[in-house]
């Protein structure tokens, strides 16, 4: 199938689960080719997802004449906070003050609106996974509350891949379960970036905001080298 066939097709299924709530989809572009840009954005894409930032930085100024909106996915070294605290309009997977500190000095002094993230919380316990425990999320909510030239927005997970349904929904139950404390402490949170190609279907069932999906839209990604 087409591109725009792939995307149609999650649009369908992402709708379907949703039960008319609003879902966004953040096309993973990671590893693609600025021209895969464009095809998606032709057949309607507007959110994008990128891990690199060099390669992300490129692919921005070669696709500048379009109006898309990015999103950085995964963990973020602190050299590298300042490119993408002025290139990117979210962070998916902050986990350490550090990082959120120099995010938010880099949008102050850039004077550039603050920056919206989510923090990325670590539930199946994978060592050397990124991202905090649930018993930490709340005490680094806090802090990141406290950012000027930060938006704290809401959570993100990245499970283990399984193909377990009832796992998968497990664990998505328990970040929103984990959301919804932290509104009920009065955290003004509106989103639970959860689900990629392989589990959206549960995440979205489970209350996903957020889905970002890859492979279901632009097939296998080359490899970065």
């Amino acid at each position: 199938m087409t591109l725009a066939q792939n995307l149609r097709q999650v649009e369908s299924r992402v709708s379907e689960l949703a039960r008319g709530r609003p879902v966004c989809i953040v096309a993973v572009s990671k590893g693609q080719p600025s021209e895969k840009i464009r095809e998606a954005f032709a057949a309607g894409q507007r959110a994008f997802g990128e891990s690199y930032v060099q390669e992300a930085l490129e692919k921005q100024e070669a696709l500048r004449d379009l109006s898309l909106e990015w999103h950085f996915i995964g963990p973020l070294q602190s050299n590298k906070t300042t490119p993408v605290a002025l290139h990117f309009d979210w962070v998916h997977g902050l986990d350490r003050v550090k990082i959120a500190e120099r995010l938010s000095d880099a949008r102050i002094v850039a004077k550039l609106p603050p920056l919206n993230v989510c923090l990325q919380v670590n539930l199946s316990g994978e060592i050397g996974k990124a991202g905090v425990t649930a018993e930490d999320a709340t005490a680094l909510a806090r802090v990141v509350g406290m950012l000027p030239g930060l938006k704290l927005r809401g959570l993100m997970t990245l499970p283990e891949q399984t193909a377990d349904v009832t796992l998968q929904r497990r664990r998505f139950a328990a970040l929103r379960s984990l959301f919804e404390s932290l509104r009920r402490e009065g955290f003004e949170l509106d989103t639970l970036s959860m689900g990629m190609s392989d589990d959206f279907a549960a995440a979205v069932m489970e209350g996903s905001t957020i889905v970002r999906v890859g492979t279901a839209l632009f097939g296998e990604r080359r490899r970065k080298t």
